[in-house]
């Protein structure tokens, strides 16, 4: 489960997020929206440990992010924004090199790392320089360098940007594979196809504080809109409304 109460963070005069609170629960995909600035990809850099907000308090499986980071670390499976791979490294270096960092030796890390490769379809490409990956192909390699420890926690920004049709089909299977396994998977994204096919539950984002939040039905009832993207607009502010 992941907690987040009260966050705030700020860059200079700027606060990207504001008080910010929310809880993800396992076994359920929680989608967190909002408009590019809104505080998603910095509220998920703080539950990967990668920042530290100026004030509240974040948990993941219980566990607070700025008391035990290594702790966390080792519970969670972080795809950012960029993907991070090592450019020098393969696909397969890649991958094997986070299961090292996770504790993974041996006969196990190989076998991890095997079943991954296979999972993502990452075969053709796994002893290729990631330097030379197309966008789609640095991101199956970091989610897979992500799963590779079976994580219980997934934290997941914009995963299928870049991803043509087939491979964005095999990423939400994993990810639902993921959540009926009682993961906690948190995912960004601006798709809203992709929210309603996968999410159990939406946070919606403005101005770095949550806005409206539950199932989708009950985002639609709150906004008063039929329409998932319609209700997004009314509860980032679009028509006034929920701001």
């Amino acid at each position: 489960m992941i907690e987040v109460q009260g966050l705030v963070k700020r860059y200079g005069r700027v606060t990207a997020l504001d008080e910010m609170s929310f809880t993800a629960a396992d076994g359920e995909i929680t989608g967190l929206l909002g408009m590019n600035g809104a505080g998603k990809s910095t509220a998920l850099r703080i539950l990967s440990t990668v920042l530290k907000a100026d004030t509240g308090l974040a948990r993941v499986g219980g566990i607070d992010v700025v008391r035990k980071p290594l702790q966390v670390r080792g519970r969670i499976g972080a795809l950012p924004h960029n993907a991070g791979l090592y450019a020098n490294l393969s696909a397969r270096e890649n991958i094997a090199y986070h299961a090292a960092l996770q504790g993974l030796r041996g006969a196990q890390a190989k076998k991890r790392v095997d079943a991954i490769i296979e999972r993502l379809g990452l075969g053709e490409i796994e002893t290729r320089r990631a330097k030379g990956f197309s966008q789609g192909q640095r991101i199956r390699v970091a989610l897979a360098r992500a799963l590779v420890h079976d994580p219980p926690t997934l934290l997941l920004d914009e995963p299928t940007n870049g991803l043509d049709v087939l491979a964005t089909r095999a990423l939400r299977d994993v990810i639902r594979d993921r959540r009926n396994a009682g993961c906690c998977v948190l995912f960004s994204s601006h798709i809203m196809q992709e929210v309603a096919a996968l999410c159990d539950r939406i946070v919606i984002v403005a101005d770095g504080k949550v806005s409206v939040s539950g199932t989708a039905a009950e985002v639609r009832s709150a906004t008063g809109c039929e329409d998932l993207e319609d209700a997004f607009v009314a509860a980032v502010g679009g028509d006034g409304a929920l701001r």
